[in-house]
């Protein structure tokens, strides 16, 4: 087995790469369900004013749109449409004779479901609100149908999965949106106290293209999941009294006082463990 690495940020940022190619879009277990595009960019960002800063309730949106559709499924857990599935499956199993290899069940689904969400949105007094509402909605149901399908199945039981759950997603998009809409100030204000403690504790927020990820407690678990997904974690450190910057590279069992670091940054050391590929 090979060694991992400890990549640290000393007044800089260490990018750890991601793999440069498209990843559908998902709901992520491990980071609270967030919703992600593919190309997102994920960033620790060390306690502080600066991580504080950050802390803001547009900033929460998509954290709290994932929470709230796991909070309104009870309410909003009505059936997809027969002839919107029949359809779907037409077009999906169209585009997957093309190249069943290259065809994945989750990105098909959010692609088909979340299309809708601008036009679904553009009368709400919320649109912002209102669109992050809508791919939390398709995510949770394009997850929890394709997740149960090999990505080694036919084209029928991967379009009959993805369709299913862009249906369903679809079925209950104005419920699910109404629901939210009432739980979205509450939230904002919880995830907001969230993040700023977690930029008072040792291991800072996580943001991934500017939104607060609400991780649990379990950062390591959630960076570990974004990593798997291909998406870049970028670790930034604080600035030191010398005004000097670097990235060090210290091999698995160097005591952590070699770089006589404080201890968040040593907590910045054990996130930015990374499997060599």
């Amino acid at each position: 087995m090979k060694h991992r690495a400890w990549w640290v940020s000393v007044l800089a940022v260490c990018v750890v790469p991601g793999i440069a190619f498209a990843q559908d879009e998902s709901g992520i277990d491990a980071c609270g369900n967030i919703y992600l595009e593919a190309d997102a960019q994920c960033e620790v960002i060390p306690p502080g004013v600066a991580c504080e800063a950050q802390c803001t309730p547009p900033s929460v949106q998509v954290a709290c749109a994932a929470e709230l559709t796991a909070s309104c499924n009870g309410e909003c857990n009505f059936s997809a449409d027969v002839d919107c599935t029949g359809e779907c499956v037409a077009d999906c199993s169209a585009d997957c004779a093309i190249d069943p290899g290259a065809f994945e069940c989750s990105g098909s689904c959010q692609a088909d479901c979340s299309g809708s969400c601008s036009a679904q949105c553009s009368a709400s007094n919320n649109q912002a609100e209102c669109e992050a509402s809508c791919d939390a909605t398709c995510a949770a149901n394009c997850d929890a149908e394709c997740n149960v399908v090999p990505p080694s199945a036919d084209c029928s039981a991967q379009c009959e999965a993805s369709c299913t759950g862009s249906c369903t997603a679809q079925a209950n998009l104005d419920c699910q949106i109404n629901c939210q809409a009432d739980g979205y100030l509450e939230c904002k204000a919880d995830l907001t106290g969230g993040c700023e403690a977690s930029c008072q504790g040792t291991e800072g927020s996580l943001f991934c293209s500017g939104n607060y990820v609400d991780h649990g407690d379990n950062l390591q678990q959630c960076i570990d999941a974004l990593q798997d997904l291909h998406f870049e974690v970028e670790y930034e450190a604080q600035a030191s009294a010398s005004g000097s910057a670097s990235c060090a590279v210290a091999p698995v069992g160097v005591p952590t006082s070699a770089f006589g670091a404080a201890p968040w940054l040593i907590a910045l050391m054990l996130l930015g463990v990374r499997r060599r590929r």
